[in-house]
């Protein structure tokens, strides 16, 4: 029996409802760890971790899957080690669903050189060459034991040329059936990605590719990599129309609200950034009428909330004159609180977001929230979010 058909008996998919206005979706992707109801945005932990958090919070919170970096892990502490410790579930003490990436974001950061049939070359902490390659990433993954494993891709950068697209997705597509061979644990999913730069028939192609391969979801890659967003809306709104409708889809490294509103308007599943943690420990502070510089000197007397329509613990508790205090302390309380808050703060979007699919208002949802979000609050951040 082919693994493609294995796994079904432990990953599925169901559509649960398309909203009657737009090709907005709400589902459910049953795995080994837990359901995940869609759309869903996931928190990116890179080393095993979400950066100032215990997992018990995010447990709290009701976040039902996270991110781990493939790349990193095996580079320390090594997969090797983790799989002696259980999988990664047991290792970072985390019961529910993880999705973890291949390391072909990393390729993405390489010069072409380093890039080769047999895989690509990287060097570690100890400047030592280490090749991670289809056969490498997939093992890797297996070693973690994540719900969710994705192929090894090369992330294509932004912009490039027809010649350097075709090749490149002609390589990972070879490198796909290349994972598909070395995957042997249908406990565990795994995803293929659509590259093809900003070419329409590219992008086709390379849906036409994947599905053919019968693999259990599939994600949009190549995107969130310094297109911009109109060409970013016109690559999701292309593509998306030739996905299958009975699996989950996912589009990778795309984290600003209001980009999550419109992958999620052209029936998007699943997405990922690192921009809610890392911008909070830098002080931004996502509300439902945009960004919230906290340094800035307008909230050193400033005793509201940070959202006033927010549950979370910090604005249940704390006012932004507090929260600025912390960060003009270097008080790591004040990155902790503020990380909970912009994770419960994009957990409550995508939960509204799907109870307006379920109730088919998802249009008028949009439209509430761009009335009231504002990118930025016009104030001057002290501490780069780079």
């Amino acid at each position: 029996m082919r693994i493609q058909d294995q796994v079904k008996e432990h990953f599925k998919f169901k559509l649960v409802h398309q909203d009657a206005n737009s090709k907005a979706r709400a589902g459910e992707i049953t795995t080994p760890h837990g359901v995940i109801k869609t759309p869903v945005f996931m928190p990116v932990g890179t080393h095993g971790a979400i950066k100032a958090l215990q997992p018990k919070e995010l447990i709290e919170s009701n976040i039902e899957i996270i991110l781990s970096n493939t790349y990193h892990l095996h580079l320390t502490p090594g997969s090797d080690l983790i799989k002696k410790a259980g999988g990664l579930h047991k290792f970072m003490a985390w019961p529910r669903p993880i999705l973890t990436d291949s390391g072909g974001f990393q390729v993405f950061s390489l010069q072409k050189k380093s890039i080769k049939e047999e895989g690509a070359e990287f060097k570690d902490q100890n400047n030592k060459t280490v090749l991670l390659s289809p056969e490498t990433s997939i093992q890797i993954q297996q070693n973690l034991g994540s719900d969710i494993m994705m192929a090894f891709d090369e992330c294509i950068p932004f912009p490039a040329t027809r010649e350097y697209t075709k090749n490149s997705i002609d390589r990972t597509h070879r490198w796909l059936d290349r994972c598909i061979a070395a995957w042997t644990n249908p406990q565990q999913a795994l995803f293929g990605i659509i590259q093809g730069s900003t070419y329409d028939d590219y992008r086709k192609e390379c849906v036409a590719e994947i599905v053919k391969r019968d693999l259990p979801g599939i994600a949009i890659g190549g995107v969130s990599v310094g297109e911009g967003p109109e060409l970013m809306e016109k690559i999701v709104s292309f593509t998306a129309p030739f996905l299958p409708v009975d699996k989950p889809r996912y589009v990778m490294g795309v984290g600003n609200p209001e980009d999550l509103i419109m992958i999620w308007e052209n029936g998007i599943d699943m997405s990922d950034c690192i921009i809610p943690t890392k911008f909070a420990r830098g002080g931004t502070l996502f509300t439902n009428r945009g960004r919230i510089r906290i340094r800035h000197r307008n909230y050193r007397r400033d005793f509201y909330p940070i959202d006033p329509n927010c549950a979370c613990y910090c604005c249940k508790n704390f006012s932004r004159a507090y929260m600025r205090h912390l960060f003009e302390s270097n008080e790591i309380l004040g990155q902790i609180l503020a990380t909970a808050h912009n994770i419960e703060f994009y957990r409550s979007l995508a939960e509204r977001a799907r109870e307006a699919i379920l109730a088919n208002r998802f249009l008028e949802f949009k439209a509430e929230f761009f009335e009231n979000y504002k990118k930025d609050d016009g104030s001057k951040s002290d501490n780069s979010e780079d």
